[in-house]
């Protein structure tokens, strides 16, 4: 191959590199921060390189002008945080959730450390962020945003930026829709936490020597984790369906 053809050659695979990789970099189970960075850019360098033969044909040349190629990498590197972020999102829902539990059960003061937030957070947000991520690759369920980010090419041309006010639009739905499905998955806690604080208000009011926050402590957590048990495998298929129409909203 002449040296003259080379960079032509090249600039394919590392312009789809450029996507991949920067969604890679946010994406569940991919993006943790216990995930070292060099096996994150090697898997996206890996599927850049099968994947750049078939999308070849939907990508530009290479630009001679340094500026217009920095704007294509730009672009190229917003739309893959942007296709990152809206499988971000949906994890996040799950920490909503664990935090509405844990207020709940009486376990909010029990901070332990998230290794996928890389911060503390409460122990059932911890939990079910694993859970979620654990529950994605069992099912197989990333290939479905792998397969997004290759298909993207049809929706989100390379090098074309979207408007900014629909990927804002975009980005404040899916901020919006993970804080709902937040809600959505400690709903059941919310229902027997009032129902159970009722109680205990009543039985305060009849029995008023005895000494409820001892009684109601001991229960509350009982009970939720009781309610965690029968909930979280309904929880976790509701969490892999949103998470399999948010990827599917993204193919063409």
């Amino acid at each position: 191959m002449p040296l003259a053809l080379l960079p032509g050659q090249v600039f394919a695979p590392l312009l789809v590199f450029v996507r991949l990789g920067t969604m890679l970099m946010l994406l569940p189970g991919f993006g943790e921060v216990y995930v070292p960075q060099r096996y994150r850019l090697l898997l996206g360098l890996l599927l850049a390189l099968m994947v750049a033969p078939v999308l070849a044909p939907a990508l530009p040349k290479l630009p001679a002008d340094p500026a217009a190629l920095t704007a294509l990498l730009f672009a190229e590197i917003v739309i893959g945080a942007f296709l990152g972020s809206i499988a971000r999102f949906l994890l996040f829902a799950l920490d909503t959730a664990g935090t509405i539990i844990s207020m709940q059960l009486g376990l909010s003061a029990a901070q332990v450390f998230n290794p996928m937030m890389a911060q503390q957070t409460t122990l059932p947000g911890a939990f079910l962020m694993a859970a979620g991520a654990m529950v994605v690759f069992a099912t197989d369920a990333h290939h479905l945003m792998l397969r997004a980010a290759v298909d993207s090419y049809a929706v989100f041309a390379a090098g074309q930026l979207p408007p900014w006010g629909e990927l804002s639009d975009a980005i404040a739905h899916g901020a919006a829709s993970s804080f709902r499905l937040g809600v959505e998955l400690a709903a059941p806690f919310l229902v027997v936490g009032t129902v159970f604080f009722a109680a205990i208000g009543v039985l305060s009011k009849l029995v008023p020597q005895l000494h409820i926050f001892f009684v109601a402590m001991p229960l509350q957590i009982l009970g939720g984790l009781a309610v965690l048990s029968l909930t979280l495998a309904a929880m976790m298929g509701w969490f892999l369906e949103r998470f399999a129409e948010s990827a599917t909203r993204l193919l063409p």
